[in-house]
């Protein structure tokens, strides 16, 4: 009976938010989109002819919007589940994490690359702790991935939860990074203890 309630409930905050809505109408597979949307209208972080890997990408609306804003660059995109083709994009299946996957992203490049995004989070388990906890290890792990293949100027984005493991992740940005940001988007639900760390510029 709970989880019925739970589903219900989920259903009707679809029906009600407006960027559920708007996805729809804009045809992007998520309202995840527009997180990205915000991120790049605020730090200008896509142009024409970067190159970029979209970590955890399906269903793919962060990878459909690479595609609209990025002509004559390259973008790849992993996650452990099939999504639909996005146009521009090369597509790989499977856990970024494995030697073998990231080995396979790096061959796709000619040379260090310009982005790594991560909208990476565990399945949520209704322990909020528990989430902020396995979503702060993949962005850790996002992070140390992008230290081997950004280039100096680059930048990285992930998800984090606001909890146990922030301070953690912040320490060790400061390690990676010269320069980063903490940002919630409009779009990112105010219920959520959701936010993105927006780094650049490798030390």
């Amino acid at each position: 009976m709970k989880k019925n309630k739970i589903s219900k409930n989920w259903i009707n905050k679809q029906r009600r938010d407006i960027y559920v809505r708007r996805s729809k109408v804009d045809g992007y597979r998520s309202r995840a989109a527009y997180k990205l949307i915000e991120i790049d209208e605020k730090f200008k972080v896509f142009k024409n002819g970067i190159s970029v890997i979209d970590l955890g990408a399906a269903p793919g609306s962060w990878s459909q919007y690479l595609s609209k804003k990025i002509k004559y660059g390259k973008i790849v995109s992993i996650d452990l589940n099939k999504m639909e083709k996005v146009d521009n994009v090369v597509q790989i299946l499977g856990d970024f994490n494995e030697e073998t996957n990231q080995a396979k992203i790096k061959n796709l490049f000619k040379s260090n690359v310009d982005v790594v995004l991560s909208d990476m989070a565990v399945n949520t388990t209704g322990n909020k702790n528990i989430d902020s906890i396995y979503t702060g290890e993949l962005c850790k792990g996002a992070m140390l991935f992008s230290k081997k293949i950004l280039k100096k100027d680059g930048k990285f984005i992930s998800k984090i939860f606001m909890g146990s493991t922030f301070n953690e992740i912040i320490t060790e940005t400061k390690l990676i990074f010269k320069e980063f940001k903490v940002f919630k988007p409009k779009s990112s639900r105010k219920d959520s203890k959701e936010s993105f760390i927006i780094c650049k510029n490798l030390r």
